[in-house]
């Protein structure tokens, strides 16, 4: 299924343009996993206190703000699944990924992380990614997921309502795979508004 997904969502899109704007660099240190430069960046929070609440970088700069908010469930939909950790990535408005370098390890500036407390509701505060005029890609959102005594998953891409990418033969394809991963944005004064709730399945995760 995972690389089913993969093949949509290449499909729909052309080219996947990564552009290095700007490095941070720190010293390596010690103290950090044999494993820090391998695994998934959902790890790498370090000494953040993680709530369920967070502002990916730049947010308060951006012109199209963006609030993503919902619940995390357990496996019956109805039960809130709590110190569930959910990571997301994305461009910036130009489309392009603002690239960062901290203890020898690249990565991707525009990012978050939650952490659900009992409720299992989470809020990131965001903005609207752009596409490059450089490809036809689609406007999209990385989402990781790691519930807890569990390995992270990656979940489908957050695509956007009224994106003039997002064409029907993109459409037919997620519906005929039972994706539903686009998000529909309501504008709230000088902030768009979606919300996504994710349910958590025993062998995997699905919104």
């Amino acid at each position: 299924m995972k690389n089913l997904i993969t093949l949509i969502f290449l499909s729909c899109l052309v080219g996947f343009n990564v552009t290095l704007k700007a490095q941070e660099i720190t010293s390596p240190s010690d103290s950090l996993p044999s494993d820090y430069l391998e695994r998934s960046p959902i790890y790498d929070y370090q000494d953040r206190v993680l709530n369920n609440t967070d502002s990916i970088p730049d947010f308060q700069s951006k012109e199209d703000k963006l609030k993503i908010t919902g619940t995390i469930y357990q496996s019956d939909g109805v039960t809130p699944a709590k110190d569930v950790i959910l990571y997301i990535s994305q461009t910036d408005e130009d489309g392009d990924y603002e690239l960062k370098t901290q203890n020898d390890k690249r990565y991707i500036h525009h990012r978050g992380w939650i952490k659900t407390d009992d409720d299992g509701q989470y809020t990131f505060y965001t903005f609207i990614p752009g596409t490059t005029h450089r490809s036809n890609e689609l406007k999209h959102i990385h989402p990781i997921i790691k519930e807890p005594g569990k390995p992270e998953q990656d979940l489908d891409v957050l695509l956007f309502e009224g994106d003039p990418l997002l064409t029907k033969r993109c459409r037919k394809k997620l519906q005929k795979l039972g994706i539903d991963s686009i998000l529909k944005l309501e504008k709230n004064d000088s902030m768009y508004v979606a919300t996504k709730d994710i349910i958590l399945k025993k062998e995997m995760v699905e919104y």
